[in-house]
């Protein structure tokens, strides 16, 4: 049974909160956001908002365990502070 591209991005976030987890304090500003985005059921979306000083560096590290893990990435930068790594899978 193969399964859904919604039920691979949940458990890829899961992985992502796992591995990146130093930067998802739960009593603090999280560094790192996870969001599914799935208004085309067919073709949903991670998206992993960084939101620190140096964004683009830990966002290198997230696209990185992305692509190991079967997706595929695409970035949005919207400043030197603010990266979103958007992954989807077949």
């Amino acid at each position: 049974m193969t399964k859904e591209p919604i039920e691979v991005l949940d458990d890829l976030a899961d992985q992502v909160a796992d591995e990146f987890e130093a930067y998802r304090q739960p009593d603090e500003f999280k560094d790192v956001s996870l969001v599914i985005e799935n208004s085309d059921e067919e073709h949903p979306t991670l998206i992993v908002h960084v939101d620190r000083e140096d964004a683009e560096s830990l966002a290198d590290r997230i696209d990185e365990f992305l692509r190991e893990h079967g997706a595929r990435t695409e970035r949005e930068r919207h400043s030197a502070t603010d990266v979103r790594v958007l992954a989807t899978v077949n």
